[in-house]
């Protein structure tokens, strides 16, 4: 099973890809992740981004897609990927379409997390995270429930910065989803209700045993 998971920052989309890689044991590949991992470790993919990204820019797409078909061919890939963060624009699905055919494989289906932008700024805004291992956590927390640390709201949390970050994603992921329907392959996952609902809602769109449904 090969998934294409969207969400606006705030969407709760690592929560749901977290439940999906446990109940389907098939791994969540965060391409911000990915390129972190890439710089740490020295990799020629890494040292080719990294000055990029310390001056600000954007990783090209041929580096990207280059990283991304060296993890789709690693072991744990072979019963099925959740891929996030890839692709954001229309060169990137189009370079990505050619990838899959190359390797053999088809998405089985697009989960879009879909909250409106008000709901979105209500959650980023008032955000908390824990300063030693990146939790998140509502409004309200004091401390971390992993190590007791006390809890603090980021720069890039705070309203002011929230919204126009908001705004950029969904104007360029909103043509991509467009580009995935063509293909019946979009299914949208109302994002504002409990994490059991929203999950719910993603086990019907992609089926309880993993076969997908195209309703």
């Amino acid at each position: 099973m090969n998934l294409l998971l969207y969400g606006a920052p705030g969407s709760g989309k690592g929560t749901q890809a977290n439940m999906l890689r446990s109940k389907f044991g098939i791994p969540h590949i965060a391409t911000g992740d990915m390129l972190r991992a890439e710089i740490a470790h020295g990799s020629e993919l890494g040292l080719q981004a990294q000055p990029l990204l310390a001056a600000g820019g954007y990783v090209p797409d041929g580096i990207m897609i280059n990283m991304i078909r060296g993890r789709l061919r690693e072991p744990d890939c072979a019963r099925g990927f959740i891929l996030d963060g890839f692709p954001r624009t229309i060169p990137q699905a189009e370079a990505l379409d050619v990838l899959m055919h190359e390797l053999g494989r088809s998405f089985d289906r697009v989960l879009y997390l879909k909250v409106d932008l008000a709901e979105l700024l209500r959650r980023l805004s008032g955000r908390l995270v824990c300063p030693e291992c990146q939790r998140t956590y509502p409004p309200g927390t004091k401390s971390c429930q992993a190590d007791g640390t006390r809890l603090v709201q980021r720069e890039d949390d705070k309203q002011e910065a929230v919204q126009p970050r908001i705004e950029i994603y969904l104007h360029k992921t909103i043509p991509v989803l467009d580009h995935y329907r063509s293909e019946d392959l979009v299914s949208e996952i109302d994002g504002r209700g409990s994490i059991d609902e929203i999950s719910s809602q993603v086990m019907t769109a992609i089926g309880q045993n993993g076969q997908v449904s195209r309703k």
